[in-house]
């Protein structure tokens, strides 16, 4: 019965040490911009914004498991940066107010392809609003499909080198 015991508290133990580290090891992925904002301010850290379509883009879906999935990049993510999906779905519906903001900053960001991801910082200005500090016209805060984690990790870091430059 005792062996039964210590056995029965091993197994549960090593559950939980499972259980704890999936969720020390799992991402926190806003999908509404407003929540995602005053995140990035408070905790001053950029905005990652990953353009997909989670349900029919193939790029997207193995930039997900690529990148997105693996554990060098959540150790990255959770230290540089705040991370944001907007999501196209096609088979999936999402609520209207959340399509129509995914939609303007679709258009805001000239997304015209999928997988897109942005790199910028926020600021809220003296009047209360939001300002992104980024320059639209300069594609060094743009990026794609990459197939490792490395190569991903590696852009992102000359991009927010870049923006520390300017910013």
């Amino acid at each position: 019965k005792i062996k039964m015991i210590k056995r029965f508290l091993l197994i549960s133990i090593t559950y939980l040490a499972i259980q704890i580290n999936a969720q020390d090891n799992k991402l926190n992925w806003y999908d509404d911009v407003s929540k995602a904002i005053p995140v990035s301010i408070q905790e001053n850290k950029p905005l990652l914004l990953f353009f997909t379509g989670s349900d029919w883009c193939g790029w997207c879906i193995r930039l997900d498991k690529a990148v997105f999935q693996t554990d060098e990049f959540k150790k990255w993510a959770k230290d540089n940066v705040i991370l944001l999906e907007l999501d196209f779905p096609r088979r999936k519906k999402l609520d209207p107010t959340l399509e129509a903001t995914n939609n303007e900053l679709q258009n805001i960001f000239q997304v015209r392809g999928f997988p897109t991801v942005w790199l910028f910082s926020v600021t809220k200005t003296e009047e209360g609003k939001f300002s992104i500090n980024a320059n639209l016209s300069n594609p060094f805060q743009k990026m794609g499909y990459m197939g490792s984690a490395k190569d991903f990790i590696s852009k992102a870091e000359y991009i927010l080198e870049k923006m520390n430059e300017v910013y």
